[in-house]
């Protein structure tokens, strides 16, 4: 039971939190992004008490910079390992049956053949022609690709589109925002994420 509840934390918890930093990370960087984002929230949802989940789903935008930070920030750079169950080839290598096979999602989602000479710049327009298909795996794929597939992208979108509704978000002046990466299960930010914010004025 300790290692179920420990298996759900890492992986439910843990992962999602570290998304949601890499992503805040990314948006605060890009001066662009984080103006094209705040002006699709706030024209979808207007002023109001909260955002609601049904204005959500229309913002395009949001869903690709989600993606966008799952590309570029896997949470779990190798996912879960696999155990080949038949023979099989791949790029020529026979992998006989029994054979531990780690993926590694970091390095797919920065191969430049897949994703373009630009493959390590943050830009989330690259979503407009690519599927989430095999190309993107921080989830895995198939019949054991991870259940959260689709809440935990939706639980990031959330949180991001009230913090960006909300409030408007500023690197501190004295400080550099550092994207260094730590971490060997999963991958954090190595410099804790500060961000200053200033509340938004519906008025102005």
């Amino acid at each position: 039971m300790k290692y179920t509840w420990q298996d759900i934390l890492t992986g439910g918890v843990d992962t999602t939190l570290v998304t949601l930093v890499w992503a805040m990370s990314e948006i605060a960087r890009s001066v662009r992004v984080k103006q094209k984002l705040q002006t699709e929230i706030r024209n979808h949802t207007g002023p109001t008490p909260k955002v609601d989940v049904l204005d959500i789903a229309k913002m395009t935008y949001l869903k690709m910079v989600v993606k966008e930070t799952l590309r570029l920030h896997a949470p779990a750079p190798l996912l879960i390992p696999h155990e080949c169950m038949s023979h099989c080839q791949i790029g020529g290598y026979d992998v006989l049956p029994g054979t531990t096979a780690l993926i590694n999602a970091w390095g797919i989602g920065r191969d430049p053949s897949t994703w373009g000479e630009n493959a390590a710049e943050f830009y989330p327009e690259r979503f407009e022609k690519f599927e989430d298909d095999f190309e993107m795996v921080p989830f895995g794929g198939g019949r054991r690709s991870c259940p959260a597939k689709n809440m935990a992208p939706a639980t990031v979108e959330f949180v991001i589109a009230n913090l960006l509704y909300w409030f408007d978000w500023e690197v501190p002046e004295s400080e550099d925002l550092n994207m260094q990466e730590e971490g060997i299960l999963v991958l954090r930010k190595k410099v804790p994420l500060r961000l200053v914010p200033t509340k938004y004025n519906w008025d102005d």
